[in-house]
């Protein structure tokens, strides 16, 4: 003879044996060294905006590595520790952004020495590596005398001098970039705007080094200090 089947009674005192478990997820990625961060923001000087990278206007986040040198110091800094979804609000100062504008940085070309130009006018911005190769200047023209044959160019940061007001989200931070994040530009960069004559830029430097191996000076990138100074 069969026993009885055993039944179970749901009673109330009882429920929450049957309730499923709630499911544990880790501690969000925050901003660390090493971390592959993505972030939009907005970038503002004297109230004006300079630079934007936002969702609203179809921009792709920026993408760096946390501790890279990409960003500016003072920006890694108040980054750090944040998460995905959070927003920041910098403010830095120009000792902590590009420094201030230096009078020692500006000097003057021969005009073929951007033969490769079309027309060169006061405002237009370049870009040139380094004597070491290991860094990006800038390259800005802020006077064309075209009856003496002369380019009057400045290599301080378009940004030095400024208070910089930064504004914005964390979009991701990952372990490993995104195939197309080494694509993005350092906003140090970005800041220069388009139609960029590498090859004009180059020649500036390059005669400017000509001019250092004459009077048996160190090229002028490494001879200019952590304040700009020669």
């Amino acid at each position: 003879m069969v026993g009885d089947i055993a039944t179970h009674d749901h009673d109330h005192d009882h429920d929450h044996d049957h309730e499923s478990a709630p499911a544990h997820f880790g501690a969000p990625e925050r901003v660390s060294v090493g971390k592959y961060v993505t972030i939009n923001y907005t970038l503002r000087t004297n109230g004006q905006i300079r630079h934007i990278r936002s969702a609203v206007w179809g921009d792709e986040p920026l993408e760096y590595q946390h501790g890279s040198g990409r960003l500016l110091p003072a920006l890694e800094r108040a980054l750090e520790g944040k998460a995905a979804g959070e927003r920041f609000e910098v403010t830095l100062p120009p000792e902590e952004a590009y420094g201030e504008r230096d009078k020692a940085l500006q000097q003057r070309v021969p005009a073929e020495t951007f033969g490769g130009v079309d027309q060169i006018e006061p405002g237009m911005c370049f870009l040139a590596h380094s004597d070491d190769e290991r860094r990006v200047e800038n390259v800005i023209v802020t006077e064309v005398d075209e009856d003496n044959g002369y380019v009057v160019v400045d290599t301080n940061h378009p940004l030095a001098g400024m208070t910089l007001e930064f504004e914005g989200s964390i979009v991701a931070v990952r372990d490993t970039p995104t195939p197309a994040g080494h694509q993005h530009i350092d906003p140090t960069i970005a800041s220069m705007g388009d139609g960029l004559a590498l090859a004009a830029a180059q020649a500036t430097v390059d005669s400017r080094r000509k001019r250092g191996d004459e009077s048996s000076k160190p090229p002028a990138p490494d001879a200019v200090d952590e304040n700009g100074n020669r």
